[in-house]
C-alpha cells in the first residue's frame, strides 16, 4: 500500500512546506532566549517568558483554528495562519524601535498564533490524504521536513542574530553609560528585527501562492456539534492520554532546546554564536533520526519505537543533569536527547488520532493545545536553573519523558490485548 497516493502528491508537498515554515519559527525562538539574556542582561526565568508567549499562543489559537477550518476549509486555515505568522514577524520592527521586551513578546504571541493555526490545519490534513493504515507514517514523512526548517532557522539565527551580539557581559553593560548601552542594544535588536521582517515578507509571498493553488477539500466528515465531538473524544482513553503525553513531550522538547546554547556555553566555554553550532548539530541529528525512525516503521510498530526512544531520553537527561562539568560527555548526551526525541511528536499525534473519524479536526486542536506544555514547563526549568544550576534543571525534561514512556507502554499493551 502506497504511503502517498499520486493524486495527493502535489497537495502533500505544498502542505509539507508548512511544516518547514513553523519549524523555522520554533527554533529561531529558541535562540532568542540566549540573545535577549545577553542584550538585556536577563535571568533564565525572564527569558523563558519568550517560550511562555510562544507556546501559550499555541494553546489559545488551536481550538479557534479547529472551529474555523471546520466551518470553512483546510485551505482557509492555511491562509489565515500565514497571515498571522507574517504579521507577527513584521511587528518586530516597531518592537525594536520601542526597545520593549513586552512589545517583542506581543509580536511573538501573534506570530505563534499563526503557527498554531498552521499546525492545527496541516497535521490532520496530512492524515486525511490517503489510507488510515499509513496515516502515522505519512505524518512522520511530513514532520521530517519540520527539522529542516529548524536547521534553516538556527542558521539564520546564528549568522544574522547571534553573530551580531557584543561579547559584553551583564557586568560590562552595567558599567556603560546609558548612551553607549542604548547604541549597543539598538544594533543587536536591529539584527533580530531585520531577520524576522525578511521572513515575514517571504511568508506573504508564500501565502499568495497558496491562495492561487487548487487544494483538495480534505473534509473530516463532521456533521454534528462540537460539543458532541468533545464528549466522544473525552471518552476515548487513548486520545486523552495522547494529549497528556503530548503536553509533557512538548514541554520536554522546548526545555531541552531552550537551554541547549546556555549549557554548551557553560560546559565548553563558548559564546552564543559558537555554542549555536552544537545546537545545530542537535537539530541535524533530530532531522536524520526522524527519517530513520520513519523508515523503521515499515517493520516496527510506531508505539514500540516510541517506548524505546522515551526510555533512552530518560537515561540521557539523567546524564546531563548529573554529569555537569564533564564537557564532551554532557554535550554528547544532550545531542542524543534530540536524536531520540525526533519521532515523538508525530507518533504521539498519529496514535492519539487513530479511529477518531469525523472528530479529527477537533481532536487535532486538543493535541495542538497540548503544546501549552512548552509554555508551562519551560519557565519551571528556568526557575530551577537559576536556583540549582542549569545541569540539574534537566531533571525537568527527564520527568516529562517518563510520562511519554507510560503512554507508549499503555499503547503497546493495548495492541497486545487486541492481538
Amino acid at each position: 500500500m502506497k504511503t502517498i497516493e499520486k493524486k495527493y502528491l502535489v497537495p502533500f508537498c505544498l502542505v509539507t512546506l508548512l511544516f518547514l515554515l513553523w519549524g523555522m519559527a520554533n527554533n529561531m525562538t529558541d535562540t532568542l532566549l540566549s540573545a535577549f539574556k545577553r542584550i538585556m542582561s536577563m535571568t533564565d526565568t525572564q527569558t523563558s517568558l519568550i517560550q511562555f508567549a510562544f507556546y501559550g499562543s499555541y494553546f489559545c489559537f488551536a481550538l479557534p483554528a479547529a472551529l474555523f477550518i471546520r466551518k470553512y476549509s483546510y485551505k482557509s486555515g492555511v491562509i489565515l495562519g500565514l497571515v498571522l505568522y507574517a504579521a507577527g514577524a513584521i511587528l518586530f520592527f516597531p518592537a525594536s524601535k520601542a526597545a520593549s521586551y513586552a512589545f517583542y513578546l506581543i509580536a511573538i504571541y501573534i506570530l505563534a498564533g499563526g503557527c498554531s493555526i498552521l499546525e492545527t490545519t496541516a497535521n490532520p490534513y496530512i492524515l486525511a490524504m490517503g489510507s488510515p493504515a499509513t496515516a502515522t507514517r505519512r505524518l512522520n514523512i511530513a514532520q521530517a521536513f519540520n527539522p529542516l526548517g529548524s536547521i534553516t532557522g538556527i542558521l539564520m539565527s546564528q549568522f544574522f542574530i547571534l553573530s551580531q551580539l557584543s561579547s559584553a557581559t551583564a557586568a560590562d553593560r552595567a558599567a556603560m553609560t546609558d548612551a553607549d548601552l542604548s547604541a549597543m542594544q539598538a544594533h543587536e535588536l536591529s539584527a533580530i528585527t531585520g531577520t524576522y521582517m525578511t521572513l515575514g515578507f517571504v511568508l506573504l509571498a508564500i501565502m499568495v501562492v497558496m491562495f492561487l493553488v487548487r487544494m483538495p477539500e480534505g473534509g473530516d466528515g463532521a456533521t454534528d456539534s462540537v460539543g458532541a465531538a468533545f464528549k466522544r473524544l473525552i471518552k476515548n482513553k487513548k486520545y486523552v492520554f495522547g494529549v497528556v503525553a503530548q503536553f509533557f513531550y512538548v514541554g520536554a522538547q522546548i526545555c531541552v532546546w531552550s537551554f541547549t546554547i546556555r549549557i554548551v556555553m557553560k560546559e565548553l566555554g563558548l559564546l552564543e554564536a559558537d555554542a549555536a553550532t552544537v545546537y545545530l548539530i542537535s537539530i541535524i541529528g533530530f532531522s536524520a533520526a526522524r527519517f530513520l525512525f520513519t523508515w523503521l516503521m515499515k517493520w516496527i510498530q510506531p508505539s514500540k519505537l516510541l517506548l524505546w526512544a522515551a526510555a533512552a531520553d530518560i537515561v540521557l537527561c539523567l546524564i546531563v543533569a548529573l554529569c555537569g562539568g564533564t564537557g564532551v560527555l554532557c554535550i554528547v548526551a544532550l545531542i542524543g536527547v534530540s536524536f531520540f526525541m525526533s519521532l515523538m511528536f508525530p507518533t504521539i499525534y498519529g496514535i492519539a488520532l487513530e479511529n477518531v473519524g469525523g472528530d479529527a479536526k477537533i481532536g487535532a486542536s486538543g493535541l495542538i493545545m497540548a503544546i501549552l506544555g512548552g509554555a508551562v514547563i519551560t519557565p519551571l526549568q528556568g526557575i530551577i536553573s537559576d536556583a540549582a544550576g542549569i545541569n540539574i534543571s534537566y531533571l525537568v525534561p527527564m520527568a516529562c519523558f517518563v510520562v511519554v514512556l507510560l503512554f507508549a507502554i499503555s499503547v503497546v499493551r493495548g495492541k497486545k490485548s487486541i492481538a
